[in-house]
Formats: structure tokens, sequence, C-alpha cells
């Protein structure tokens, strides 16, 4: 499974989002630190989830970190986050 799917996949079953858009940018990064052949090494996740209501940004990005650190510890160097509540823009 690439980790872009193990992204999603932990994602969905912890947040049963509303949108979840998992961006894998590592080509915008080549050549800089913790860029790796073969990338997913850098990505931007969108995230709307009801999980959110009521927390701040700085707790969802525990939150997701926090889920994700499997893959933090590994392959991905960088994870952009974008997280929101259902109805924020």
């Amino acid at each position: 499974m690439s980790v872009k799917s193990r992204i999603e996949d932990t994602l969905t079953r912890a947040l049963a989002p509303e949108r979840l858009d998992v961006l894998d940018e590592s080509h915008q990064h080549a050549g800089h630190g913790g860029w790796r052949e073969g990338g997913e090494t850098h990505f931007r996740v969108k995230v709307v989830s009801a999980a959110f209501a009521g927390k701040s940004r700085i707790d969802r990005h525990r939150l997701i970190n926090g889920l994700l650190a499997a893959e933090l510890a590994n392959r991905v160097h960088a994870l952009a986050i974008e997280a929101k509540a259902p109805g924020e823009t």
C-alpha cells in the first residue's frame, strides 16, 4: 500500500471526513531536505470533519499528527494540514 493510501485510510477510519484530499507534493521538493527518490515524502492534507468542531487549529493538527505518527516517523518528511469542521470557510 502506498503512503498516500495509508494516510487516506487512517484519516478516513478515524475522522469519518465529509471531504478528504491527500496531495503528494514531493515533486515540488526534489533536492530539498527529506526528499527521496520515488516521492511520497511531502504531503498536503485537506480534511473537513465533524471531529474538529470546537477544537482549536493546534488541537486539530495534533490530532492528525498523532493519527499519522507512524508515517511521520518513517517516510513522510513534511505534512501540511488544512483541517476544518463542516461549515467553516
